[in-house]
């Protein structure tokens, strides 16, 4: 049998990944690297059996396909077990508290992962609470504030693309139309976060109801200014997508209206017309690539030939999610 490379590091042993700016530039390349060595084992059939044994509890307050599944598959490749705890049939529903989660699913295992994306102002206050009493890492799989799982995936899509050397490179992330329900903010706030560390020129686009969160406003900023890459906000997709080597169009919600679906829907409505679609990634350079995390609303914030198209890589992008989460828990845990 094969026998898998060895981890380049111990030093991230114990740490929790609840937001990509809680960690350094080198500590992202190390997760980087890493998700690429395993990626190419997978592929190869090496047997990686970094976590013997080990188990990791996955909490979900959101429903999930690719997260639930990359973290399961990925812990099973590594040689451990998820175990998956669904909010509403445990006593989370009951209210229990993220103090008790934390000591009790400790003391079972090595690892807990979370998703709590809904609430503006919960999400990430409730995994940090968790971690406060944990003695194993703590991964967020999604929460109010960003998507670092995801954002990570979507790095490791667009160096795959590019290259490593991303400055320059234009990223368009673009509100989106969608009907089918009200989306959590993190995505688009984990990208703006992210990519502005890399000296890229990040350009942010949404009607006028659909701003970001402050803080990850003000972090977008401050990492441009650190990294010498430019951040705007315009008006339309239109603008947003001229000259993108990626575009990147989803939907979310309004901040200020979760928990009032009906009428967010009644402003979303408003904006039909921002679809992404053939005439809209002309606008973009020739070679640009689409991405989105997926599910995509199609018909509403993209249609079956751009998705579907020879410029789409949501399908590597969703691969990537298992070869990152694989990355995080052979590392931390």
């Amino acid at each position: 049998m094969t026998q898998a490379a060895p981890l380049p590091t111990e030093r991230l042993k114990g740490r929790d990944w609840l937001m990509t700016q809680d960690w350094s530039d080198d500590e992202i390349e190390t997760v980087l690297e890493v998700s690429e060595t395993l990626k190419k084992e997978f592929r190869s059939g090496v047997t990686s059996l970094h976590l013997p044994h080990k188990t990791i509890f996955l909490i979900f307050l959101d429903k999930s396909t690719r997260t639930r599944n990359s973290f399961e598959a990925g812990i099973t490749q590594l040689g451990g077990h998820a175990h998956f705890i669904d909010a509403d049939t445990s006593q989370i529903a009951h209210g229990e508290s993220p103090k008790d989660m934390g000591i009790i699913l400790s003391s079972y295992g090595h690892g807990i992962a979370i998703r709590h994306d809904l609430v503006p102002g919960e999400g990430q206050a409730y995994m940090r609470e968790v971690a406060k009493h944990a003695d194993v890492p703590v991964i967020n799989m999604q929460c109010d504030v960003d998507h670092p799982c995801q954002t990570l995936a979507d790095l490791m899509t667009i160096r795959e693309e590019f290259g490593k050397d991303l400055s320059e490179l234009k990223i368009a992330v673009s509100w989106a139309y969608a009907p089918s329900y009200v989306k959590p903010m993190s995505v688009p706030q984990g990208l703006i976060m992210l990519m502005s560390r890399y000296g890229m020129k990040v350009t942010l686009a949404h009607p006028p109801e659909y701003t970001l969160m402050d803080d990850t406003m003000r972090i977008a900023r401050e990492n441009t200014e650190r990294s010498g890459g430019r951040f705007e906000v315009v008006g339309s997709m239109e603008e947003a997508f001229e000259d993108a080597d990626i575009v990147y169009p989803k939907s979310w919600g309004v901040e200020s209206l979760y928990g009032k679906p009906e009428e967010a829907m009644k402003v979303a409505q408003q904006y039909r017309d921002w679809i992404c679609d053939e005439a809209m990634m002309a606008r973009a350079k020739e070679r640009a690539v689409y991405m989105h995390c997926l599910p995509a609303d199609r018909g509403s914030e993209v249609t079956d030939a751009v998705i579907d198209g020879p410029q789409s890589r949501v399908y590597p992008e969703a691969e990537n999610r298992m070869h990152t989460a694989k990355a995080l828990m052979a590392l931390t845990m």
